[in-house]
């Protein structure tokens, strides 16, 4: 039987596992939030529970202001996830949610706390390269509306529904605010491994633009190609989870070397 969904203000857990090894945090698309991972805990180990992350602005927190720069919203967040990096943990981030999972794991560093022992990142360029494309955070609404549906990541429906998108607007610019204003600063390379996730057919993020994600690290790098455009999480959900499930596996105890390295990855298209 099914453990009852548990929630805090910044992550949702939709399968509770309190003895689990691992705590996966996962991190939202533009205009995304908790509820994209929401099946994920069921389909992954008993040994890894999933804390979907929820951001100012949408879902159960509707009613507070989005947060539309990457410094205050990482801030917020290492404080709001530090309850929970008692154990052992990684980031997964999709698109925006990569970015924001990698500036997370560069403040836990710098506020000397926990940090993850993989970085999973999905469909986002390298931090030092440049969006591509004009600036849309601050277009007016028709125009907004327009490129979003460029982007095929919000329904249809919604998009025609213009109560929806009234609800939706303010986080949806807040999180494209985040990414067009981002600034790269040099960063040591992480001590942790990083493993990207590639859309084959992805029209906004190429392969060379996550393969350059390889110079962030000083441990292991590998990068998986998945059939699919931007949104290959949603599509291609079982061979995602597979691949995580494959990353994430080395680091649990059971499956640890004698030495307590992790599996060693490789780098490719």
């Amino acid at each position: 039987m099914k453990s009852r969904s548990t929630t805090h203000a910044w992550i949702t857990r939709p399968t509770p596992k309190p003895h689990a090894a691992l705590r996966l945090f996962c991190f939202p698309y533009a205009g995304g939030g908790s509820a994209i991972f929401h099946h994920w805990g069921d389909e992954l180990p008993d040994g890894i529970e999933v804390c979907a992350v929820k951001l100012p602005g949408r879902e159960s927190r509707m009613s507070e202001p989005p947060l539309a720069r990457v410094a205050p919203l990482v801030h917020a967040l290492a404080e709001g996830l530090l309850p929970y990096l008692d154990r052992p943990f990684a980031f997964f981030g999709h698109s925006l949610g990569g970015l924001v999972s990698f500036e997370l794991v560069h403040e836990l560093l710098r506020q000397q706390r926990p940090t993850p022992v993989h970085l999973l990142v999905s469909a986002v360029r390298a931090p030092h390269l440049p969006t591509v494309g004009p600036d849309i955070h601050n277009l007016p609404t028709p125009a907004f509306i327009e490129r979003l549906r460029d982007f095929q990541g919000t329904p249809e429906a919604i998009l025609n529904h213009p109560v929806m998108m009234d609800i939706l607007l303010p986080a949806l610019r807040a999180d494209f605010a985040i990414s067009e204003t981002y600034t790269h600063s040099v960063k040591a390379p992480l001590t942790c491994p990083i493993t990207v996730f590639c859309g084959l057919q992805d029209a906004i993020v190429s392969a060379g633009a996550l393969l350059a994600w390889q110079s962030y690290t000083r441990n292991t790098f590998t990068m998986h190609p998945i059939a699919g455009g931007h949104f290959f999480i949603n599509q291609a959900r079982a061979e995602v989870l597979e691949k995580v499930m494959q990353t994430l596996t080395p680091h649990l105890p059971q499956t640890r070397s004698a030495s307590g390295g992790s599996s060693s990855g490789e780098a490719g298209p």
